[in-house]
Formats: structure tokens, C-alpha cells, sequence
């Protein structure tokens, strides 16, 4: 099935999204799919880069068609924080009977997505990057007082893509997106595992979409990184897919496990580097190396001898999980939020020896799962450097403690079952983590 047809189907089976419009020279289309989805004035809502990008020819287009419109344009720089505080602001602007049409890639997307949803109301969206999956999810990833989740929201009713438009983006924000579908490598891998442990299924229908083809969209980093037009529209429509699979499924599991786990906590410490926050994309792609780290360091294991008994005995309980989470997290409301995502997956006792004694007895077929899937660390960074993104936690600014902190930390941010679940339940996790700051730190020395 090409792409256009995988995602036609995907729409089709979408309860949100009516019609996605990927082509070139295709901002020309947007009064008619606007008239066709859509009535009443439109606010074009953009931040300043945005709006430079696709803007006029939009605002051009559905005033061609008759469409009454006005600007909210923000400024660029500082780039906009993904934050509930600017959604709030966003949908206060909105007037009665208005449609929102987001202009822009990441932020603009899912700030407008929650201001419409948390108004009632549907949105268009006009891309101009191939930068994040999120087009096309039923989430907004927004931080709210501090701490970053998904939040459940509709996605676009309608997405509008002009590939000449997306070719043109900025090389950097191409590999943010780059970066973004290669954490799907490791997302995998945690599905995998929470399949084999029985905790979490995977989804026949949302794993495809997004697996299946993910060797093919990450083939052609050297052509990615050169604007090519025919890999861009691949990686974009991956991208795309992605984001259809979060609706489908429910929640953003068939996208995001520990790298993203990893990326929001420097994304909610405001990670900035040479002067500017970092990019949601470029954190992914550094948290989807050590992801992979930590897997390389796992199936290199002789877990032979691994004692579930003895392990569950001496597993930490939920009390002392808590008290770790106070330590580590010095926001109180950040460490209570972090308590709850950790007491909705705890188990103890005799429930955790029944999982860890599960975990041996599947290991030699759950390890072989593993390799035939993931990619190795090595693979990927030789592919997120020639795509242009970025590879080592120092590229975006993270030395060797924090990148090993970041990594103990992130398995408290969410309830999902991960990589980093699975080596804490084993009492694996410190070892890992200190292997794979090692690991970044010496792959960066040797570059």
C-alpha cells in the first residue's frame, strides 16, 4: 500500500480527522478544504517563524474563497514554550464563531489543539515542518505548572501539508522530526516488553501503522538532511501516521515510551543550549539513544542467574519509591504529580516475584523479539547524524551526571511500563544508566 493510501485508511478509520491534504503547491487548496470542513470566520494563528513560512499564501487563499479571516501572531523568539498558560491564552482570543487554523509546526500545533478543544470547537492545521509526530495525535504534550504530559485533546479535523513548503523548513527542525520517529525504534522495544510481562497488548491495529514502515522513513538520512523532496514526504508521512496511530489507539503508547520519558524531564527543566530552548524533536532523539543504550546494555546480559525471589525480597516498596521521588524532584507539586504516574504501575511482594519470575521464563524469547526489532545504538547514531539531528546528550548541552540522573528520574514521570520499569523491578537500572552515560560520553570522544 503506498503512503497516500496508508493514510487515506487511516483517516477512514479516524473519528476526528476528516481529510489530510499532503502535496505540493498544495497551499493554494486552502479556502476550498476550509469551505469544505468548515464555516464562518477563521483566526490564522501563528508565532512569527510560522507565519513567514505559510501565512500570507493562506490567508491569500481563503480570502480568495470568501473567507473572512484575521492574524494572531506571536512572537518567535523567545521559540514558544508548550504550556497550558499560552493554549489559555490562545483560546481566549478566540471569538464566537471562529475557526482556528494553526500555522506552524510543533508548539503552534498543540497549543491551538488544546485552546480548541478546551473550547469546543474543531481546527485546521497547516504544517511547515516535518519536525514532530503530533499533527495528527489526540494529544497535546504541554507542560502545566511545571510538569509535562500528554493531555488528551482532538487532533486537526483537517491537516493541510504543502511539501514545498516543508522541504524549504529549516534543516534543524527536519532533524527534530528525524529525531522524533527514530524514538519510535526504542517506543517499540517498551511495547514489546509490556507485551511479554502482560501488562500492556499490543495493538494489531496502531502497531503496524507505526512499526511496520519505520525502517523505510528513517532510510535516507543523507537525503533528509538535503531537503530531498520525495524522502522528506516520507519522513512526513511517517510522521503523520504516527500521529493517526495515538488516535487510534488511544493514547500515545504506540509512539513515546523511555524516550520520551527522558526528553520531557529536560523539556520541563527548560533545557536551552547556545542561548535557545531545546527542541521537543531534539531532546527524543538524544533520550532515543539512551534508550537504546540501555537495551544494548540489557541483551548483553547473562541473566542466568537472575533470582526473582531474592530480588522481589530485596525490591524497594512503594514508601521508599516516594521518598526517592521527594529527593530527586525538588518541585513539591512536580514530585507529588510524579508519586501518582508511580503508584498506578507499583507492584510488591508476591506480585512482583510472580512478573520477575514471568520475566525469566520468557527472556530467551522476549531477548529475540528485542534484537529482531530494535536498532543498536551505534546503527542509530550513525543514522541521526547523517539526518542532522542530534546524537549525544552534549550536543544538546547534557553532561554525563545529568544525562545519568535524567535516566534514574524518568521511570517516576509516567505510568507506562518501560525499559527503564523493567531494569529497576531487576535492580539492573543503576548499573544501566551509568553504562549508558559512559557510553554517550565516550562515542562523543571518539567523534
Amino acid at each position: 500500500m503506498s503512503g497516500d493510501d496508508l493514510i487515506r485508511a487511516a483517516v477512514a478509520r479516524s473519528s476526528s480527522v476528516a481529510e489530510v491534504r499532503i502535496g505540493r503547491g498544495v497551499l493554494a487548496e486552502a479556502g476550498a478544504l476550509y469551505a469544505r470542513h468548515f464555516a464562518g470566520p477563521a483566526v490564522l494563528m501563528a508565532d512569527e517563524r510560522g507565519w513567514g513560512a505559510a501565512g500570507p499564501a493562506v490567508e491569500a487563499a481563503l480570502t480568495a474563497a470568501g473567507i473572512a479571516t484575521r492574524r494572531h501572531v506571536i512572537p518567535a523568539r523567545p521559540r514558544p514554550k508548550p504550556t497550558v498558560d499560552l493554549a489559555d491564552a490562545l483560546r481566549a482570543d478566540l471569538r464566537p464563531g471562529e475557526t482556528p487554523v494553526a500555522i506552524g509546526s510543533g508548539v503552534m500545533n498543540d497549543v491551538v489543539k488544546h485552546a480548541a478543544y478546551t473550547a469546543g470547537i474543531s481546527y485546521i492545521c497547516v504544517a511547515t515542518a516535518a519536525s514532530m509526530d503530533g499533527y495528527t495525535s489526540a494529544g497535546a504534550p504541554l507542560s502545566e505548572k511545571g510538569f509535562k504530559k500528554t493531555i488528551p485533546c482532538r487532533p486537526a479535523k483537517v491537516l493541510l501539508a504543502d511539501l514545498d513548503v516543508i522541504a524549504a523548513a529549516p534543516p534543524e527542525m527536519t532533524g527534530w522530526g528525524y529525531g522524533d520517529l527514530a524514538g519510535k525504534v526504542p517506543a517499540g522495544g517498551d511495547w514489546i516488553i509490556a507485551d511479554a510481562l502482560g501488562i500492556e497488548a499490543i495493538d494489531d491495529v496502531a502497531w503496524p501503522m507505526v512499526q511496520d514502515g519505520l525502517e523505510g522513513w528513517l532510510a535516507q538520512p543523507d537525503r533528509i538532511a538535503s531537503g530531498d523532496r520525495d524522502a522528506v514526504e516520507g519522513l512526513f508521512l511517517g510522521l503523520t501516521l504516527v500521529g493517526l496511530a495515538m488516535e487510534a489507539h488511544g493514547s500515545s503508547r504506540p509512539a513515546s515510551g523511555a524516550d520520551h520519558q527522558i526528553a520531557h524531564l529536560w523539556e520541563m527543566d527548560d533545557l536551552h543550549h547556545h542561548g535557545e530552548r531545546v527542541s521537543h524533536g531534539a531532546c527524543v532523539a538524544v533520550g532515543a539513544m539512551a534508550a537504546l543504550r540501555l537495551f544494548d546494555w540489557l541483551l548483553a546480559r547473562d541473566l542466568a542467574t537472575f533470582d526473582p525471589v531474592r530480588r522481589a525480597a530485596a525490591a524497594p516498596t512503594l514508601a521508599k519509591k516516594e521518598a526517592e521521588i521527594r529527593r530527586r524532584f525538588d518541585d513539591p507539586e512536580i514530585a507529588g504529580r510524579a508519586i501518582v504516574e508511580t503508584r498506578a504501575k507499583h507492584v510488591e511482594g508476591a506480585a512482583l516475584q510472580a512478573r520477575l519470575i514471568r520475566f525469566r521464563q520468557v527472556w530467551p524469547e522476549l531477548a529475540a523479539r528485542l534484537r529482531a526489532r530494535l536498532w543498536t545504538a551505534d546503527r542509530m547514531a550513525w543514522h541521526l547524524a547523517r539526518a542532522g539531528a542530534p546524537v549525544e546528550a552534549a550536543d544538546i548541552g547534557v553532561d554525563p551526571a545529568y544525562l545519568r540522573d535524567t535516566i534514574l528520574k524518568a521511570r517516576f514521570l509516567r505510568s507506562r511500563y518501560t525499559v527503564l520499569d523493567l531494569l529497576d523491578e531487576c535492580g539492573l537500572l543503576e548499573p544501566a544508566a551509568v553504562a549508558a552515560a559512559q557510553g554517550a560520553t565516550q562515542a562523543r570522544v571518539g567523534t
